[in-house]
């Protein structure tokens, strides 16, 4: 293509100021979200268009094909221009499409996602929705970079695209833009079951102004012919069907992906290909059945498995009606969703910011809490908001962001164990997490000793951000003191601890924790791509330096007593902006025995501060910035 395609030379994000953020929000007409769930009564949605419609509440807009398209866009676009620019705002959308097709070839639907907004079809394949337009997300530019113009897309979390199909049409589009369906996102922001035809899926929005840096990312049982990789640090693309995949930049990781690149020649370039995904369950979803009833469809879980789910039918599971449901809105307090997890009902939480004092807890198998539009549950008085009790079976969480609160909590999701483990795999995990996010900061002061904790054996983490926040609008000053205040305030000790056995991950991102970033105990572990950032913001090596004198915390580490371990395309990346002289002694951490075994590994000094002297143990060459934005790679540890 014509179009520039550049590799980041500065860090992946930096920190909106307080001051910058409240200028957004007031842009906007929203203000900063408290503790209190949201109430704020947006413009009504759509009137039930059959009297089997529930009653969603009015943050999600349900569109119907007869529709005009100018009243569509008209919605969609007033909900984004309310979102484009509320990275830390507490309102929360779904916009779904009723099964039909929506635009011409004259009359395109064109529309934008902005943060915390779902956009999803109700068909019980993606072929029943049908979007002659465009569904895209375009860099911000931020008036706080490094350099001006700074246009990029390095802070676009949290939104969706799910569940339809799109054939680009550009009409009334400039040039650059006709061709193409751009998903300019960073983390949290999953694309599942889309389909793009008649046109290039773009994961870098290359028009405009740059530098369009980005840093994703998530593709998941969805199909397209061409792919712009762009200036994606990291990418996983997990059972789709590609044409053709345009490039990488570090760590670009396939499993279970018909048409994907060959990894012959990492790193030149950075391919991780794994021709099956050992184990896979796609994310359950609302759509309604041919007797217009909803419902939402739960797939089963794959073992080996390469393609879509949907590629000769609807995607293999179970239905389950509303009823099995309790549909959840903020306004309700805690104990209400509790209880009606103890009454043996599942949980379908509408978008919002629902304030959990008390556990959520799972303790009845097959459960499933599904969040619509970003649903966010925030810890209140040291809480752990999600609880799987020992011993459940088939278990999925989905679509919820669970955030830390202002006083300590010992964790935020706690999948729990028994203790005992059987040398016997399950065929479907006991507990699935599909896009589940997790922070420490960000919209307010947080505080968690350990993010997620996951106890039980046979658990599947697929696509999970769990996020210590290097940026947002706590009321820290910019710069080295506001640094130093974030690192005393927010809390997050360690983000993920495994210590149940045959554990697996799809998609594992960790960042900014203040000592191992993650922590796996348990046997058989087995981990596709894995990115993190260390703490930019540790204030002295004192800081930064472990009880028995060893500088700095691993990004990754592996149990020393562990005797069996895989990762596929693990990334560890320093910028320490707080203190250019912190140390870190190694990416990766993990006891050398032959059954602990590490693929396509990398550390790279993103802008200059900081240093990591080895990759892997006292493996790979040092990074800092003498070397800024160039990776030390080592192809497997240890070497064959």
């Amino acid at each position: 293509m014509s179009h520039p395609l550049p590799h980041p030379r500065r860090p992946r994000r930096t920190p909106l100021r307080a001051a910058l953020t409240a200028l957004a929000l007031t842009v906007v007409g929203l203000t900063a979200p408290t503790i209190a769930p949201s109430t704020a009564a947006p413009a009504p949605a759509p009137a039930a268009s059959d009297d089997t419609e529930p009653d969603l509440g009015k943050r999600v807009l349900v569109f119907d094909p007869s529709m005009p398209v100018a009243q569509i866009r008209k919605r969609a676009d007033a909900i984004w221009q309310q979102q484009v620019d509320a990275e830390m705002s507490g309102q929360r959308w779904s916009l779904l499409f009723k099964p039909g097709t929506y635009g011409t070839a004259t009359e395109p639907l064109q529309i934008k996602v902005g943060y915390y907004t779902e956009v999803a079809g109700l068909g019980a394949s993606p072929s029943d929705v049908v979007i002659n337009g465009k569904v895209e997300v375009y860099n911000r530019c931020l008036t706080d970079g490094p350099f001006q113009p700074y246009c990029v897309a390095l802070n676009n979390f949290w939104r969706s695209l799910s569940n339809l199909t799109i054939d680009v049409n550009g009409r009334g589009q400039d040039g650059c833009r006709a061709t193409a369906n751009f998903w300019g996102t960073s983390q949290a922001s999953s694309l599942r079951r889309v389909d793009v035809r008649g046109g290039t899926l773009s994961l870098m929005d290359y028009c405009g102004q740059g530098p369009q840096y980005a840093s994703g990312g998530y593709l998941a049982d969805s199909r397209a012919g061409t792919v712009v990789n762009g200036s994606q640090q990291q990418w996983l693309t997990r059972n789709s069907e590609v044409g053709e995949w345009s490039n990488a930049v570090w760590n670009q990781v396939f499993a279970g992906t018909i048409g994907a690149p060959s990894e012959a020649g990492f790193p030149t370039p950075p391919y991780t290909t794994l021709d099956r995904t050992p184990l896979s369950r796609e994310k359950p979803f609302l759509h309604i059945g041919d007797d217009g009833a909803w419902q939402v469809r739960v797939p089963d879980a794959r073992t080996d498995s390469r393609g879509i789910s949907w590629a000769d039918g609807a995607t293999a599971g179970r239905n389950l009606p509303l009823s099995s449901f309790h549909i959840a809105n903020p306004n309700q307090p805690a104990h209400v969703l509790a209880r009606a997890l103890e009454r043996g009902r599942n949980l379908l939480l509408t978008p919002g910011v629902y304030a959990i004092d008390r556990s959520l807890v799972v303790d009845h198998d097959d459960a499933v809490v599904l969040g619509m539009g970003q649903a966010t549950l925030k810890a209140v008085g040291g809480s752990t908001p999600v609880v799987v009790r020992p011993g459940v079976e088939g278990v999925v969480l989905a679509g919820i962001t669970v955030d830390a609160g202002s006083q300590l909590s010992d964790s935020l999701v706690h999948i729990q164990g028994d203790g005992s483990s059987t040398d016997t795999a399950s065929a479907t995990p006991s507990t699935t997490l599909n896009d589940v996010y997790i922070r420490v900061g960000g919209p307010y002061v947080g505080k968690a000793d350990v993010s997620l904790r996951v106890d039980a054996d046979d658990v599947l983490i697929d696509h999970a951000w769990v996020w210590r926040a290097d940026h947002g609008i706590e009321g820290f000053t910019a710069g080295e003191s506001g640094d130093t205040d974030r690192w005393n305030t927010n809390i997050g000790r360690v983000g993920v601890v495994v210590d149940g056995d045959r554990v697996s991950a799809t998609g594992l991102f960790v960042e900014h924790y203040q000592e191992h970033n993650t922590i796996w105990n348990g046997e058989d572990g087995h981990v596709v791509l894995y990115q993190n950032e260390l703490p930019y913001d540790p204030p002295t090596q004192a800081d930064w330096t472990r009880p028995d004198g060893t500088l700095g915390w691993a990004g990754f580490k592996v149990g020393d007593d562990v005797q069996r371990h895989q990762l596929f395309g693990g990334g560890v990346y320093a910028f320490n902006r707080n203190n250019e002289d912190i140390i870190t002694e190694s990416g990766f951490e993990v006891p050398e025995r032959a059954g602990v075994r590490l693929h396509h590994l990398l550390t790279v000094n993103l802008s200059g501060p900081g240093i990591v002297r080895h990759v892997v143990n006292d493996t790979g060459t040092q990074v800092d910035s003498t070397n800024t934005s160039s990776p030390s790679y080592v192809v497997d540890f240890p070497a064959p």
